[in-house]
């Protein structure tokens, strides 16, 4: 059973795993199905919010729960609640859990020295935030911590994902690139020298990732990113390249110069890149996709949602989370200066 199945990763988890051979419910709130997944998968309308609606179902039980909607301890004790109905459970989680050796987390970023220094690549030892009602970060920790601590009453595979990319994104982060393109312009601003890199996490790997834990059902905290961790500068060409334009970086040292020039979706003062060797030992492991390979789809279902809406409207989430992306008046002034 997959809950959350028509979001992002929900709707290439729930094709793989019914073309591996599986029988698959998919859960959302809509009940919708996806045109590419495979005859034969079962469509069920609930909220995860309404535990009896959960509850139903997954009826008299079922071998794998895939979790992608799972968000802090409340829906960690609601999957333990149904332990005696699920062999074992795979979630989605987040790196951004993780907390440097000074206690500094992405919770800690907008203030002064408070951007973690993480060792590169991270590793599943580094240790985490405390889990708490905060923040994203602190409630995913929570999450993390009770679904580990009840082991084999509910073997649970929880996987850090990076920045998570693919169609069906509410937030994507390559639209910062594809709308210049499409608006024409010539240059970017890009803070770091364009030497930042935030780890990318294919929705492609995550549901190998999620293929592979089905199949090995264990206690466990995965990292879930792509074998590639391109620096935001390579990132921008790439998507240059794709819609075939030759753009110039203008690259700044240090943080943005202005509030709204220069920091894009991966902007960060120090590498945030992880490690893949657990996953690869414990799950058997290979990448299926390489962020480039990628690209074309990507951009293809970003320029479908932006035709003929604005930005603000097509991407509601992503204004919320970052603000005015898109101010060339002010990136003009430092340009032209």
């Amino acid at each position: 059973m997959v809950v959350g199945a028509t979001g992002q990763i929900g709707r290439a988890a729930v094709g793989v795993l019914a073309r591996d051979g599986w029988e698959v419910t998919a859960v959302s709130r809509g009940g919708a199905r996806d045109e590419g997944w495979p005859h034969g998968v079962q469509v069920v309308r609930a909220d995860r919010e309404d535990h009896a609606a959960l509850a139903a179902a997954v009826g008299d039980g079922c071998e794998v729960l895939v979790d992608m909607v799972a968000y802090g301890p409340e829906h960690a004790r609601q999957l333990t609640s149904l332990g005696d109905r699920v062999g074992s459970a795979v979630v989605i989680s987040s790196l951004s859990v993780y907390e440097d050796d000074k206690g500094r987390g992405f919770d800690t970023q907008q203030e002064p020295d408070g951007f973690p220094e993480y060792p590169v690549p991270i590793t599943e030892d580094q240790r985490t935030v405390r889990p708490g009602d905060s923040s994203y970060s602190t409630r995913k920790a929570g999450l993390e911590r009770e679904l580990l601590a009840v082991g084999a009453r509910l073997p649970t595979t929880l996987l850090r994902a990076g920045a998570i990319h693919g169609p069906h994104c509410r937030t994507p982060r390559e639209l910062y690139f594809v709308k210049r393109n499409l608006d024409g312009r010539p240059r970017r601003v890009l803070a770091y020298g364009g030497e930042s890199r935030f780890h990318p996490a294919s929705v492609h790997n995550i549901a190998e990732l999620i293929r592979l834990a089905a199949a090995r059902p264990g206690s466990r905290a995965l990292n879930a990113v792509d074998p590639d961790a391109p620096t935001v500068a390579e990132i921008a060409r790439a998507i240059d390249a794709v819609m075939g334009v030759e753009n110039e970086s203008v690259l700044v040292d240090g943080p943005p110069p202005a509030p709204t020039v220069g920091d894009t979706p991966w902007s960060v003062p120090v590498p945030v890149v992880c490690d893949m060797s657990a996953a690869e030992r414990e799950l058997g492991y290979r990448p299926v996709v390489r962020y480039a390979q990628t690209l074309p789809d990507t951009v293809a279902w970003i320029e479908g949602r932006l035709a003929g809406r604005d930005w603000r409207e097509a991407y509601p989430k992503m204004f919320q989370a970052y603000g005015d992306l898109f101010d060339y008046a002010a990136e003009d002034v430092l340009l032209d200066a």
